[in-house]
């Protein structure tokens, strides 16, 4: 695959662009506050400390914690499945596909968001763990193209990009869902219903930017048709045997094992935060609406200086020394979120979690795509690891989050465990520390 080709790498960016719209409407801005409005409507009881209980699936659960639960269970279903998947799509040549696939499934669970009303609870919470299934599930085979479409010496600045594009496009999609609400009423339309719709706007937008790197990304080479190897039970067992030669692979490049290890911690920090600040926010600050979307617009805004300064900086000190520094600020917000008020402290520990947010997620995904060898053909695989990496942290790391917080009655005491969690993944990361880590050609 030809490397560095302007049109490709583009193409490849211009994906971040389309995704990155579903984790900022759906999962930390409108759809977030919605779902609160919702589930008051729909409780059939409250705690002791007037928090609303819903039912979903027969059983009754805190709403707030039923919603991280949720995002638990669809990161839970993506790490059990996608180490085979994409065993199966490097051995069957249809990475794209497979790609393709989990992107519309994500689009489309976000369109039906659409019909989200009290009586629709349960419903809609499934339509959300598959948009969130569909969202994880592609971003798989998508980060598998990194170190397929680009050089080394590129290869940080190239994740740099996508990830901007990423929060440039996001911010600007909410920006006009934000609009919509607020002139909801002169539009004849309710809050309700402009909150609805920009669901809808969501996933067609996530699904209709998307033709862009599909249209740009190399073919699938696919496989030939003929012989027993090829069928559809032979694709499930070459993926199984393809997934023990990755696991054997991974056993001679124990450098990269030491950093998965690391960004496992760090992770489960990273995206737990990202994943609860607006629930935290709400119920723990008691702030409103529209000073959780000013916060959530200053995050986007830095998020995009946060990725080029890091990529900057890991070409002048490594990715190593540039990481450290990023997580070494996460464990700063968490202290500092254990403290924080409503008010302008807030606003400036948001600001910290915006350019380290952006530092981490970018070299995190650059610095792995430097550690694997360099004649590996079966990426998607390799990429699989990482991103099961960052799915089981994210299921503990919430799910974590949402029993100690209601064990405790408050969301600050969980802070504290996501510290120990980015003090983990540092303590590991720095036995990295001055070791050259590009590996040898894998045998």
């Amino acid at each position: 695959m030809e490397k560095d080709n302007p049109r490709i790498t583009h193409g490849w960016a211009m994906y971040d662009w389309a995704n990155s719209v579903y984790p900022l409407v759906i999962t930390t801005a409108i759809f977030p506050i919605y779902f609160a409005a919702q589930a008051k409507a729909a409780a059939v009881a409250v705690d002791s400390t007037g928090r609303p209980v819903v039912e979903f699936l027969g059983g009754r659960f805190l709403a707030s914690s039923l919603l991280i639960f949720a995002v638990s269970a669809a990161f839970l279903i993506v790490a059990a499945i996608s180490p085979l998947l994409t065993a199966i799509a490097d051995y069957s040549g249809r990475k794209k596909r497979f790609m393709q696939g989990f992107c519309y499934l994500g689009a489309l669970s976000c369109c039906g968001l659409f019909w989200f009303t009290p009586e629709t609870m349960t419903p809609s919470i499934i339509l959300y763990v598959l948009a969130t299934v569909g969202f994880a599930g592609s971003l798989v085979f998508y980060n598998s193209y990194l170190p397929e479409i680009s050089s080394e010496e590129n290869v940080d600045r190239l994740s740099a990009r996508g990830f901007s594009l990423g929060y440039i496009g996001s911010t600007l999609l909410l920006v006009l869902c934000i609009a919509l609400i607020m002139w909801a009423r002169n539009l004849g339309m309710e809050e309700s219903q402009a909150s609805r719709l920009s669901f809808l706007l969501t996933g067609l937008w996530w699904g209709g930017f998307a033709l862009i790197p599909f249209s740009r990304l190399p073919r699938d080479p696919g496989r030939p048709s003929a012989g027993s190897g090829n069928s559809g039970s032979g694709y499930l067992l070459n993926g199984f045997r393809g997934l023990a030669g990755v696991w054997k692979q991974l056993q001679s490049l124990p450098l990269l094992r030491r950093f998965l290890l690391s960004y496992f911690f760090a992770c489960t920090g990273v995206q737990t935060v990202l994943y609860v600040a607006t629930p935290f926010a709400e119920e723990t600050l008691k702030m409103s609406g529209n000073a959780l979307i000013l916060t959530i617009l200053i995050l986007q805004i830095l998020g995009v200086a946060g990725a080029v300064m890091f990529s900057r900086l890991s070409s002048a000190a490594g990715n190593v020394r540039a990481l450290a520094l990023a997580i070494l600020v996460w464990a700063f917000v968490c202290i500092g979120g254990y403290f924080v008020q409503a008010g302008w402290s807030f606003y400036l520990l948001a600001c910290g979690i915006g350019i380290a947010m952006g530092g981490v997620q970018s070299l995190s995904r650059s610095t792995y795509a430097k550690l694997l060898p360099e004649n590996v053909h079966d990426t998607a695989s390799f990429f699989s690891f990482f991103d099961v990496t960052e799915k089981i942290g994210i299921v503990i790391g919430t799910a974590s989050f949402s029993t100690i917080s209601a064990i405790s009655g408050t969301m600050r005491n969980s802070l504290l465990v996501l510290m120990v969690f980015f003090i983990l993944g540092l303590g590991i990361l720095l036995t990295l520390w001055g070791r050259d880590l590009r590996p040898k050609a894998a045998e």
